[in-house]
């Protein structure tokens, strides 16, 4: 069941996110009533306001006439599947979508994020987890409005210089080879998401490497050497089992 303690919706928790002068219409797409009403209760404090549906007739209808700016997606609908519908969401938007779903299994998180979601939560989740999750992919999504590419990616203190093929930690200078940094940028570009193994490997080497999966925890490997390197530092790549890796945030 989801996690709900009510001191992570009050004070200076709610405080510092994303200020914003009006509430943030959030769609939540989920057959199971005790859900939604968790959900509902979890962000009445946040500035976030929840739209609820029940089946996927009724989100689609929602995201047309109510233009949520992120969808929380349940992979199993009484009248579809969350794929389909990810995948039928896709053609004509770019929503942010977060799968929330007690299906955990690696084959289905891939298949969903391989269609287009943005992220993937298993429950039971933590609401503090949840709002993490939203907070990313919507600073994604105001990237992607900007309809630019960053020429400077920043994660906390690390500073990835993309004209200048630049990467500092802190006011250290990482020395990185061609596809380190490649693969480095291909993770800041979604930091805080996870990244399946077959886009970081079609994005680096090329789709003729899908398949390659060797390659990747080799130079994943080497990174964290690099980044990592100093005692004490905080883990910055994070190994989704047999899924792919996430950039800490």
């Amino acid at each position: 069941m989801l996690e709900h303690r009510r001191s992570t919706l009050e004070g200076k928790y709610w405080g510092s996110l994303m200020p914003r002068a009006t509430e943030i219409p959030i769609l939540a797409v989920e057959d199971d009533a005790a859900i939604r009403r968790l959900l509902g209760a979890a962000l009445k404090n946040s500035p976030f306001k929840l739209i609820e549906a029940e089946t996927a007739s009724e989100g689609i209808d929602a995201l047309i006439n109510r233009r949520p700016e992120l969808m929380l997606l349940d992979m199993v609908l009484p009248d579809s599947d969350g794929v389909q519908i990810i995948k039928s969401v896709r053609e004509w938007s770019q929503v942010p979508i977060i799968i929330m779903s007690a299906r955990g299994e690696d084959y289905a998180k891939v298949t969903a994020l391989e269609a287009g979601a943005d992220d993937y939560v298993t429950k039971p989740f933590s609401v503090a987890e949840l709002v993490a999750r939203i907070q990313v992919a919507l600073r994604h999504a105001a990237g992607r409005g900007s309809g630019q590419s960053e020429p400077i990616l920043e994660v906390g203190d690390l500073t990835i210089n993309v004209p200048a093929y630049e990467v500092h930690l802190g006011s250290e200078r990482i020395h990185l080879t061609p596809i380190e940094f490649r693969l480095l940028v291909a993770l800041a570009k979604h930091a805080g998401r996870v990244v399946t193994q077959r886009q970081l490997l079609n994005e680096v080497w090329g789709p003729e490497y899908n398949e390659e999966a060797q390659y990747l925890r080799v130079y994943v490997g080497y990174l964290r050497k690099k980044l990592e390197a100093k005692p004490g530092s905080p883990k910055r790549i994070l190994t989704e089992a047999r899924v792919g890796y996430r950039l800490a945030v």
